[in-house]
């Protein structure tokens, strides 16, 4: 009898499972679905801290095996430095849930998140020891981090880990998770990651975002310009310039304009299918420009009749 069975049997006290079952071990298609408000949160919060690292809880549900929801997230009292975070009050997770709860949020803590403030998205020692404590409450607990330094319009740098058991990995040999799918692989690991223990002490997991109607429409409005900026005034010296431009930039394209009709009486229809192709099509520049010289100047004449007026 190998060592491997010796173990399953719990010949060293491991526990292991009995003889001919599988080992239950997390799957590469688990994806976490974080909504658009807790990332949101998790941004403004994590850009409020910086240079110093944040943390806090989100709140979601586990919907089945594969599918862990993150809805929403809130701050922890911590202390926090450049290049590491920890909680510092217990107590307030429970009133804070308690609180939650009588707002009708009754979701439960599937993990925490936390900051790195232009350094990328990995656990250092200290995070995987408060990812261990998670995952002792609940084996599927997920730490998110997040870098509001590195992360852009359109793109936000942020990664979720899980560690690895050391058990299964050193003493039975086995991977830290099946292989089914390429989901838990299409975002490239950094290098700064694999150096910090990525696969060894802790994995990667997939991220989704999902928003329901209400968030959607609240992001809709989010950059949306109010009425009022319609009737804006520019400095006068602004507008003048900007007129004269505009003015000028007319008068090359209606030179451009009157060449092409020329051009175009001396050519034939062979030629003229590919006369215009990638060539700057002054007539439709022309047209524009009207147009952006008669609403700025309408707006700036209502805008100023409106102040004279009321003010």
């Amino acid at each position: 009898m190998d060592l491997r069975k010796l173990l399953q049997m719990g010949g060293m006290g491991l526990g292991g499972p009995a003889p001919g079952s599988d080992f239950e071990v997390v799957d590469t298609s688990e994806v976490i679905q974080i909504s658009s408000l807790a990332l949101l949160k998790m941004l403004k919060h994590g850009r409020a801290g910086v240079p110093m690292e944040v943390m806090g809880l989100m709140l979601g549900r586990f919907i089945d095996d594969y599918t862990v929801r993150v809805i929403d997230v809130f701050a922890m009292p911590q202390s926090g430095t450049g290049v590491s975070v920890e909680a510092v009050d217990p107590v307030f997770q429970t009133n804070m849930l308690d609180m939650l709860k009588m707002t009708g949020r009754p979701e439960i803590v599937v993990g925490w998140y936390h900051s790195h403030p232009g350094f990328g998205c990995w656990l250092s020692g200290v995070d995987v020891n408060t990812q261990q404590s998670f995952e002792s409450l609940n084996k599927r607990a997920v730490a998110v981090v997040i870098d509001p330094i590195q992360s852009v319009k359109g793109k936000v740098v942020i990664d979720a880990f899980r560690t690895i058991n050391p058990q299964l990995t050193q003493v039975l040999k086995q991977e830290p998770r099946q292989t089914t799918s390429n989901v838990g692989h299409i975002q490239k690991p950094s290098i700064q990651a694999l150096i910090h223990g990525l696969d060894r002490a802790y994995y990667s997991i997939g991220i989704n975002y999902r928003k329901n109607e209400l968030e959607q429409m609240m992001l809709l409005n989010l950059h949306k310009p109010k009425w009022t900026e319609g009737l804006t005034i520019t400095k006068f010296d602004d507008h003048t310039n900007q007129s004269k431009q505009t003015i000028e930039q007319m008068l090359t394209f209606v030179k451009g304009y009157n060449k092409a009709i020329q051009d175009e009486d001396k050519m034939t229809k062979e030629k003229l299918i590919v006369h215009k192709v990638g060539k700057v099509d002054p007539k439709k520049h022309l047209e524009q420009e009207v147009i952006n010289l008669m609403s700025n100047n309408i707006t700036q004449s209502l805008g100023t009749m409106l102040d004279t007026i009321i003010f």
